[in-house]
């Protein structure tokens, strides 16, 4: 759901493949881990923006990180009046029930990255994608050489949102650099899939080509023993010669379709069997350098890919690269029932140039739900938060921005809005090193959007809205 920017080969994964369900050493791990939000109780100072805006945009409010979040913030998912804001360090759940005076509720001390977060009802999937001691909390790191470093997904129980517990945890191929929730159709598991890249010959458990992601089945009546349940390969014949697994899947539940962004292929799937996803079609694009992530249109008849040039650490969005370059990728979907083909639509670049020293490129972003209207709300780094319509797909533009100053004039420092995300009638950023933001959109042709409201909400398992829903 989220790419870090690119590691060294030195920090990749390393894992045993299996399944560990948790007991009470890793309960009090968890435990021990587990912060309680003295910083939301502070007195409350007037709100004052750091960030130019459009005249359609209010910056609302920010949550600054806290001393033990000190590392990369990364993605966010969302439950009721909660959003689970993902961290290098574990996670953290803010009550955001009054949108424009968000509260940190607690803090998950439970450091292994990427931190990609899905929720499911009670239940949080977490991405572990650096190599720890063992599936314990605060296990220190390993070299990606040691076979039996942990990393896969941890599965947490956040009923109690003040004192979430960790259920269990799942070793898989190479970590886990993002994960997708694919709930099972007969409403008793869910599946949640793996993807992950960079394979090594020096590593053990993550082996080239390394074609495949994995898939994990949790049963929700007793997610304790969660498995993976299959290893499908997506490219048996290869993929593009940069292709060597997956780094983000979107799927589409209701229409049984996903989208996947594969490093050098985008790809279509089936995922009418969500244990057993079936490539439909491939695409491949000399422009693009790195395909990060992807997103479907409420009729699912357009998708958008994103090319993540420089791996989120570059200054991607100047004159230097143009238009085109770390930009997004817009194909509307044709061919046949059961048969989908991607055909390309055009390019989308925000049209704000940024300065050498900041990191800016095409990433996280999700639908905003204005029935029958196509409009997408972006992340980009330092680039800021980009209001998107693309009801022509053939000529998407930028209608409203957040955009803040470079974290330094003189250096370029990783930073910046790594997911912007609209969830019932404001728009969560989830910024690298400030934290929470929150925005509102205060546009007449995005009103409509105010009147889909949803229980619960991960842009990588699209729903489908319409009025009132």
């Amino acid at each position: 759901m989220a790419s870090s920017p690119a590691p060294s080969p030195s920090r990749r994964p390393q894992y045993r493949r299996g399944t560990i369900g948790l007991a009470l050493a890793g309960a009090a791990a968890l435990t021990l881990g587990l912060l309680g939000p003295a910083a939301a109780s502070a007195d409350r100072i007037p709100f004052e923006s750091d960030a130019e805006t459009s005249a359609n945009v209010t910056h609302v409010a920010n949550v600054p990180k806290s001393e033990a979040m000190g590392d990369y913030n990364t993605d966010l998912a969302f439950t009721g009046d909660y959003a689970i804001g993902g961290n290098y360090n574990g996670f953290v759940v803010y009550d955001i029930s009054r949108p424009e005076e968000p509260t940190v509720v607690s803090e998950v001390l439970c450091p292994g990255g990427q931190g990609d977060v899905s929720v499911s009802g009670d239940l949080v999937y977490f991405s572990v994608d650096y190599p720890r001691a063992s599936d314990e909390c605060g296990a220190p790191a390993v070299p990606t050489s040691d076979p039996d470093g942990f990393e896969g997904i941890r599965v947490f129980d956040i009923s109690d949102k003040a004192n979430p517990q960790y259920v269990a945890a799942v070793r898989t191929d190479c970590g886990s650099h993002t994960n997708t929730l694919v709930p099972g159709k007969d409403g008793e598991s869910d599946y949640v899939y793996v993807s992950s890249y960079s394979p090594s010959a020096n590593f053990p458990n993550c082996q080239p080509p390394h074609d495949k992601i994995s898939v994990i089945e949790i049963p929700l009546a007793d997610p304790s023993s969660a498995a993976v349940v299959n290893e499908p390969v997506l490219f048996p014949d290869g993929g593009n010669r940069n292709t060597t697994g997956c780094h983000d899947i979107t799927a589409y539940p209701e229409r049984d379709l996903a989208a996947g962004a594969c490093m050098g292929d985008g790809i279509l799937m089936d995922i009418s069997d969500p244990a057993n996803p079936v490539v439909t079609d491939v695409v491949q694009d000399t422009n693009f350098a790195f395909w990060h992530s992807a997103t479907f249109t409420n009729d699912a008849g357009t998708v958008i890919f994103t090319d993540e040039l420089g791996g989120g650490g570059g200054a991607i969005c100047t004159e230097d690269y143009g238009v085109e370059r770390g930009a997004n990728a817009i194909y509307t979907v044709g061919g046949t029932t059961g048969a989908p083909a991607l055909d390309f639509e055009s390019y989308y670049k925000i049209p704000r140039v940024q300065s050498a020293t900041e990191n800016c490129v095409a990433h996280n972003g999700s639908l905003i739900p204005v029935p029958g209207q196509d409009f997408f709300v972006q992340s980009w780094y330092q680039g800021g938060v980009s209001v998107i319509d693309f009801n022509d797909p053939a000529d998407p533009r930028e209608i409203g921005y957040f955009d803040r100053a470079p974290i330094d004039e003189d250096n370029l420092i990783l930073g910046g809005s790594w997911s912007a995300y609209y969830y019932n009638g404001h728009v969560y950023s989830s910024d690298i090193t400030r934290g929470l933001d929150v925005i509102r959109l205060d546009d007449p042709r995005l009103r409509s959007a105010a009147r889909v409201t949803y229980d619960e909400f991960n842009p990588q398992s699209q729903p489908s809205y319409r009025p009132g829903r």
